[in-house]
């Protein structure tokens, strides 16, 4: 299965609904980054990904956006492959 990275918030409901997804399709482990308690974790997440709200998540090395994006993509028929990517 891919590495997942999330930047998030302790409090984000956009958040926690992207990660009962990602748990929902088996993903086990998310590496997420803090942003509410880090700031300059908030600064490289606007950095790589231009963007300044959260969730952004990362599938491996792809950026995929956010919760609206990830769900898309599983509406898509297209998560679970990026999922199971090595």
């Amino acid at each position: 299965m891919a590495r997942i990275r999330m930047y998030a918030t302790g409090s984000c409901p956009y958040c926690m609904r992207a990660e009962q997804l990602l748990r929902a399709k088996g993903v086990a482990e998310i590496e997420k980054f803090r942003v509410d308690i880090d700031p300059q974790l908030r600064d490289q997440m606007i950095a790589r990904t231009g963007r300044r709200s959260v969730p952004q998540i990362f599938i491996g090395e792809i950026h995929v956006g956010g919760f609206d994006d990830i769900a898309d993509l599983d509406r898509r028929g297209k998560l679970d492959s990026l999922l199971a990517a090595p």
